[in-house]
Parts: C-alpha cells; structure tokens; sequence
C-alpha cells in the first residue's frame, strides 16, 4: 500500500491514519488462539465473565474480544463483563451491512435488551468507544456509564476543527479505495510497520499483526470510512450518562505533543457532553488496556464505584 499523505499538526491524526491503514488482508481464517469462546448473538460474539454489575465491553477497528480479557479479569468479582467480538475483525466472519456502524449499533441495543441487562456501564476502545457514544445517545436512559478509551467524537475534525461529515467525504472515498486496491503483501507490510506505534507491548503488537492479518479488507475499510465520516459531536448533548474519557498521548511524544496539548484535542471534541470526565495516561500507547493497565483499571474502579 503506498503511503497516504496528509498534512497535520495533530498527533491524534497521524496515529488514526496508522490504526485505519493497518487493515486486514481479507482472507477467511478462524479466530486467533487467544479469542475467547462466546455465544452468538445475531451478527456479534458475545463472551460472558462474571455476575456482578454487567459491564458491556466492545473492542476497537481489527481487534479481536481477547484485547480486554485482562481488564475483564482485573475487575473481578464485582462485574459481568459481556466481552463483544465485532464481525469481520480478528478472523471472525464479516457480514454485509449498508451501514455498519449503525447496524452494530442496533445490535448491541438488541443484546442489552435480549439478555435483559439492567443499567450496564458501556466500555468501548477506539471504534468501541464510537459505538459507546451512540448507544448512550440513541438511549439515554438505558446506561449507567460510558467509559471511552483513546477514541474521539469525530476523527475527521482532528486536522481541521471546521471539518464536516461532507467535506471529509472525498478524502475518505480516496483512502477506502486505496485500501481495497492494495495486494496482501502491501497490507502485511503496513499492519506489521504500524503495529509497534500502538502499543509499548512488543507481545500486544504481535497480536495486533495477527488480528490485522485475520481481518476482512472490506470491513475494516468500510467501518473506518464510517468511523471517520461520522460527526459524533452534535449527539454527545443527548448522552445522560456520565461518562469517562481515558486518552493516551505519549506515542506522539516524539511528533512534539504535549500532555496539554493532546488534552485539548480531546477536549475541544468532547465540548458537546455536560459533564465530561477526561483523564489523560501519562506512559500508555493507543492500546492502554496493555500499557498502562493499573492505571485505566484504577480510574474505571473510581469512576464505576466498584
């Protein structure tokens, strides 16, 4: 895959662009070892941990359920963690959907509905966080919390604050159809270049090029086309749900960010939620279920009251 080539002065958008272009290859393969077992639910997997307060957890673009098997186990015996694996990521199988985002969505109130779970805190990481955004805004009386991990009301504003759902869309259709064009051999060699600049794990970042390498192209350029054309910000009023922003900044040390700076861009994003609570890791990469796990585990104990 050639380079994409944008001009920016925020770090937060120069690691998406290395999140989204570490896409799949679109072959069909079977889960990953460390993929825990789950029961099927519509379209989704969902892995349940647990009895005590449920916990709904959705991981992010290519990554499979495992990625927070150990927060799941931190947090015990005082949660239910309802572990979701997204179809088309990590080897699971894709489904075709007109609009995906929105479709995993409805699923995910599906199953919060089906299993009867009452007031369940939401936790989603990258995409997950997105799609945590949306439930407590499409249902603002169904979640206790929303915890938001290293994700963002509208990537797509990163670069130019004015930005609009329109005015990204030609950039977007050149980066989906750049990613669907690329061979296998492009795309391995992009997943495993950009997998070591998401996490401080070399381990986490082996399993990243694993998922990555699981993953269906064409979901994964179609979730990201979404992920990133999605202006969130005008629905974060409708959330009531108090709800927790853990950011990571220190993977774009090294581009001249800031803690400071790199708070703000979380802060001008989130401006629209009342009440916003936003906590910045000091050491962790995008990935801050590995890097700095006692601290995200710490701040979801406070927050969560458990």
């Amino acid at each position: 895959m050639s380079k994409i080539q944008f001009k920016t002065r925020a770090p937060w958008f120069i690691l998406a662009i290395a999140i989204i272009t570490g896409i799949g290859s679109g072959r069909s393969e079977a889960a990953t070892p460390e993929a825990p077992a789950a029961a099927s639910f519509r379209d989704l997997q969902v892995q349940v941990v647990g009895s005590g307060k449920p916990v709904l957890m959705i991981p992010g673009l290519n990554s499979a359920a495992s990625v927070w098997t150990e927060t799941c186990a931190a947090l015990q015996p005082q949660v239910q963690c309802h572990i979701v694996q997204l179809p088309g990521f990590a080897g699971a199988k894709p489904v075709q959907k007109e609009q995906w985002l929105t479709s995993m969505r409805e699923e995910l109130l599906a199953y919060v509905d089906a299993k009867q779970l009452d007031k369940p805190v939401v936790m989603g990481h990258s995409l997950g966080g997105a799609l945590a955004l949306m439930l407590g805004s499409v249902a603002p009386q169904r979640f206790e919390r929303l915890v938001i991990v290293d994700s963002l009301a509208f990537i797509g504003a990163v670069q130019n604050p004015a930005a609009t759902e329109e005015s990204v869309k030609p950039m977007l259709q050149g980066m989906r159809q750049q990613m669907l064009a690329a061979t296998e051999e492009q795309t391995a060699a992009q997943v495993r270049r950009m997998a070591p600049g998401m996490t401080l794990s070399p381990q986490g970042a082996e399993r990243l090029v694993a998922w990555g390498l699981a993953s269906d192209r064409a979901t994964t350029a179609q979730a990201m086309a979404e992920l990133w054309g999605t202006d969130l910000r005008p629905a974060l009023a409708k959330i009531q749900a108090p709800t927790l922003v853990l950011g990571s900044w220190a993977a774009y040390k090294p581009m001249g960010s800031t803690l400071e700076s790199t708070r703000q861009i979380f802060a001008t994003q989130f401006a629209n939620l009342n009440g916003v609570d936003i906590r910045m890791s000091e050491a962790g990469y995008h990935f801050l279920m590995w890097d700095d796990a006692n601290w995200l585990v710490g701040e979801v104990k406070r927050f969560v009251k458990l």
